[in-house]
């Protein structure tokens, strides 16, 4: 993409929304912006006094614009004295000194009208899709689509103790060590962390995603550019050292968001562009006191994989992507075998950057109950109007309308919460099954068994249906797998395989299983041949 003039990378729009929706002299819409803002139920008073702030500004602006056209004319008619070498009258130099004055009284005007104006606008939201319902509570989130059934049984736990149970973490000396909500990972719980990660940037390069690694923290100054500022009180860490403070990120969406900044993306070259991103997560969870506080459902830090999305404003194209990016997530939990409902954020409930959101809440048969897994927003504009991230062909004319790119935003999988899931829906007697499609990136680790017993307390009597296996109870959750593997291996067979199917793979016969029967049988390269493929250099 090319880079903006130096101006434009300076001073990006102050505001998330465009101010020539509320001039309806100039063919914008207020009473959409209204009716929005109602909807959020919101103050939708903001939009007048927006308006009245708005047109103080065009007043000073109007008033400048004929001041400094007053000087032109002045400084026109002193141009002959200077060009004769005559002495300049008074009566011209005084207009001018009278104008210089006025124009900086009136540039000193005009800025305090601007941040005035901008204070107030950058209040209201983005303009809420006609799809979102409209209501301010959100048990009365619409549901879209559901996958699986959302069972239970009495013996089920919840992810707080099965963690625990499968030595997948230790919040007690976490929180020693960090505080309320740290936790350390350990054992198998790092193992399927990292799977869910490997797995998940595995499954968006699959569909089209470049993945990128964020910096953990962002300067100030971007952050305000990214951030709502009750997200400074409520989510960000502030860092302090050398230099100006910066904030953790609570996001990678955050700082993909200000990578943009300032470009002028060309429509055939630069987009739509899709990233997967990949960082660690810093959030404080000042608005959550007293939810999730034991676990690691809900912490200070987690993982995640991200999906973000930058194309054309144009037409449909960023509904479409918004689609396509809640079923990329859909895909994923149920490539895990997780069950889980999609719904349709109420009007009330959404943040302002957001014009629609899909959540993706899974099903914890545990805790017998849904929770959110994923966030899918469309922000059209609302974020890029603040970058100064431009869309179309750079244009000379300065007074073409500025065009912005489309911004959106999913999550793939927040780790931490995504182990809790899986913990709960693939909890056994004697442990936590791994999902078939991890099983790969677990170094083929197939069962997660428990090593401590249930810490609760049971019902005199009873004994407690989870309970650390015995070896006998392991070999058969095994399935003989280990077994095999023992036996391909001391025989070779695994080994033989190998070497057959990779010699298939460089020959291409036209009949690759009758290829691989004959390698197998002769032990020799020249059978891919023979079944239809080209020898290789070693025949």
């Amino acid at each position: 993409p090319t880079r903006a003039a130096t101006h434009e990378l300076a001073h990006p729009s102050p505001t998330m929304l465009d101010i020539a929706l509320l001039r309806a002299d100039q063919g914008g819409n207020p009473e959409l912006v209204r009716e929005s803002q109602r909807r959020r139920y919101a103050d939708p008073g903001i939009v007048d006094k927006v308006i009245a702030l708005d047109e103080e500004w065009r007043k000073c602006r109007s008033a400048l614009n004929l001041a400094q056209r007053e000087l032109n004319q002045t400084q026109d008619k002193m141009k002959p004295f200077y060009k004769e070498k005559k002495p300049v009258p008074d009566e011209l130099k005084n207009a001018k000194a009278d104008l210089d004055g006025k124009i900086a009284s009136l540039t000193a005007q005009e800025a305090e009208a601007i941040e005035a104006r901008d204070k107030e606008l950058g209040t209201i939201g983005n303009i809420i899709h006609d799809s979102v319902h409209v209501h301010d509570d959100e048990d009365n989130n619409p549901v879209v689509r559901t996958n699986g059934e959302f069972n239970t049984e009495p013996w089920m736990l919840s992810h707080v103790d099965l963690v625990q149970m499968a030595e997948m973490a230790d919040t007690a000396k976490g929180t020693d060590v960090a505080g309320n909500r740290g936790y350390f990972l350990t054992g198998p719980g790092v193992l399927l962390n990292q799977a869910l990660m490997n797995y998940g940037i595995h499954f968006l390069t699959q569909r089209g995603y470049s993945a990128m690694q964020t910096p953990f923290f962002m300067k100030q100054s971007i952050m305000g550019k990214v951030a709502q500022l009750a997200q400074f009180d409520e989510e960000l860490y502030k860092v302090t050292g050398e230099g100006d403070d910066k904030y953790l990120i609570a996001t990678s969406e955050q700082p993909i968001c200000a990578y943009h900044l300032g470009e002028w993306l060309d429509p055939k070259k630069d987009l739509p562009r899709h990233i997967a991103g990949v960082s660690t997560c810093f959030r404080k969870e000042a608005g959550s006191h007293g939810r999730d506080q034991l676990g690691i459902f809900r912490v200070h830090q987690f993982e995640k994989i991200e999906q973000f999305v930058v194309c054309s404003p144009e037409g449909n194209e960023s509904w479409v992507e918004h689609e396509k990016m809640i079923k990329h997530s859909e895909d994923f939990y149920k490539s895990l075998g997780i069950p889980f409902r999609v719904v349709n954020i109420v009007s009330g409930a959404l943040n302002d950057a957001a014009a629609k959101k899909y959540d993706l809440e899974a099903w914890f048969p545990g805790s017998k109950a849904h929770r959110e897994l994923v966030s899918c927003s469309n922000c059209t504009d609302y974020q890029a109007r603040r970058l100064g991230t431009r869309f179309g062909m750079q244009k000379a004319d300065k007074g073409a309308t500025k065009v912005y790119a489309h911004m959106l935003n999913s999550t793939l999988t927040a780790t931490e919460r995504t182990i809790c899931c899986i913990v709960e829906n693939y909890q056994t007697p004697i442990g936590i099954r791994v999902p078939d499609v991890l099983v790969p990136f677990m170094h083929g680790m197939t069962l997660i068994p428990f090593k401590l017993p249930f810490p609760g307390k049971v019902k005199k009597g009873e004994e407690p249906k989870h309970h650390v296996p015995t070896e006998d109870e392991l070999k058969e959750a095994d399935s003989g797998r280990a077994d095999l593997a023992a036996y391909l291996k001391a025989h070779g067979i695994a080994d033989a395989l190998n070497r057959a199917v990779n010699e298939v793979a460089k020959t291409r016969p036209e009949k690759p299983l009758d290829a691989i029967a004959v390698l197998l049988a002769s032990g020799g390269a020249s059978a891919a041949s023979a079944a239809g493929g080209e020898p290789t250099e070693d025949d």
